[in-house]
């Protein structure tokens, strides 16, 4: 079996996005929603700290993690498909990563994914993105 150049042009970081401007705010408006999922749509009970799927997820000893970060690197698959730079896309993948390795360390992760939101911060990028460039 061989492999070719072809074979990976799918993966090419390019400027053209399958999105016109109302497609791409849908699918920012859809991320939005998503990120709020998994990071901040419970509300600890007599406190102000919230919390999402993604920190119940990473509650489970071991698979825990690995699943929420697979949560996360769907955003991450949705804003490559919205055509974003590579020095965007890195720093987003520098987020889910970050919040991925310091969440496998016991409790201690488990408050820094609830303080830190890689998927809320990974959206706000994408929307300040996209203010500037236009939609």
């Amino acid at each position: 079996m061989s492999f070719s150049r072809a074979g990976f042009a799918s993966f090419a970081f390019t400027d053209a996005a399958p999105y016109d401007a109302v497609s791409r705010r849908a699918a920012l408006d859809r991320l939005d929603m998503l990120a709020t999922v998994f990071d901040t749509a419970f509300i600890l009970p007599g406190t102000n700290v919230r919390f999402g799927v993604e920190s119940l997820v990473r509650l489970v000893p071991g698979v825990g993690d690995a699943i929420a970060s697979m949560l996360s690197f769907y955003l991450l698959y949705e804003a490559r498909r919205l055509g974003v730079p590579r020095l965007l896309f890195a720093r987003m993948l520098g987020n889910v990563l970050l919040e991925g390795t310091v969440g496998m360390v016991p409790v201690a992760g488990d408050a820094f994914d609830v303080f830190f939101r890689a998927n809320r911060r990974n959206v706000a990028l994408l929307r300040r993105h996209f203010a500037r460039v236009g939609y």
